[in-house]
């Protein structure tokens, strides 16, 4: 890990300066520092549209995806459910509790319920999140939740 005295500038402000570069490998060892640069986006963004909220968790979490998740663990991702007359949430924040031939089931955060997901219907990768991360993303309330016609 980067000392902080690298800088020549105080703890406070060398944590700013790594938390800005996405390249840094403070953001790997520190276990808040992505939560930290997602607050600060989305309150510059000064919005609590659930649409922006989610483009920003992508930026912030871009370097930590995967296409297969794995129980035990938790993501957040852009889904887009098949099934005919059901509510879902385009956004989920899931725990992941099994993998299988045809997709995954996971604990939604957001309708505190279990779901299945498909692969098809994934919008992209899945955005690994980390346990101490779970608060804060929990705080933004950016489900969207739809009804499948």
């Amino acid at each position: 890990m980067p000392n902080l005295n690298d800088f020549g500038l105080g703890p406070y402000e060398a944590f700013e300066k790594y938390v800005a570069n996405p390249e840094s490998e403070f953001l790997e060892s520190h276990p808040t520092a992505r939560v930290e640069k997602l607050k600060r986006l989305v309150e510059e963004a000064n919005t609590d549209d659930v649409e922006d909220i989610m483009l920003i968790i992508m930026e912030v979490f871009n370097q930590t995806v995967t296409p297969i998740p794995e129980p035990g663990n938790f993501y957040t991702f852009v889904y887009n459910a098949k099934t005919p007359k059901i509510s879902y949430d385009q956004h989920p924040l899931i725990a992941c509790v099994d993998l299988l031939p045809w997709g995954f089931r996971g604990l939604n955060f957001h309708w505190q319920n279990y779901r299945n997901y498909t692969w098809e219907e994934l919008a992209g990768q899945l955005y690994i999140v980390e346990y101490q991360e779970l608060d804060e993303l929990l705080s933004l309330q950016y489900g969207k939740f739809l009804l499948n016609k």
